[in-house]
């Protein structure tokens, strides 16, 4: 069972945004977002509270960063509407489309998911599994 999953950004306001973006339709909002002190490496953690920070994002500031990836990370939607709203927000701050919101009965019978790629090239799902 993980706990979070973190990455790494070429820039952390470009990510910020769209991830401020794309994830508060599924509830997770900015539960830290600092600067390690004596350093310029910056950290933001996504969650639905500060105990339950699941997505980070980071890199140096002002220093090309390394990437993570490119990573594919699934998020749990709790219903099919969540999951359409993530697909629409992430494309209206610029996300690449990489597979609209629908069934993909290959997965599950009730795995309704969609797909972005976010600025950095990383493959972003969300997907609710419960029947509708």
């Amino acid at each position: 069972m993980l706990d979070h999953v973190g990455i790494k950004v070429k820039s952390v306001a470009r990510a910020k945004k769209f991830y401020d973006a794309a994830l508060k339709p599924l509830g997770l909002s900015v539960q830290y977002d600092f600067t390690v002190p004596g350093t310029k490496k910056r950290f933001v953690g996504y969650g639905t509270t500060i105990d339950k920070t699941c997505l980070w994002i980071g890199t140096s500031v002002g220093v090309p960063a390394r990437l993570s990836g490119p990573v594919h990370i699934c998020l749990a939607a709790k219903t099919r509407n969540k999951v359409q709203a993530f697909h629409a927000a992430a494309i209206a701050v610029g996300a690449e489309d990489n597979g609209p919101p629908g069934l993909r009965k290959e997965y599950a019978p009730n795995y309704y998911a969609a797909f972005v790629v976010d600025p950095d090239g990383n493959n972003i799902e969300a997907v609710c599994k419960r029947a509708q």
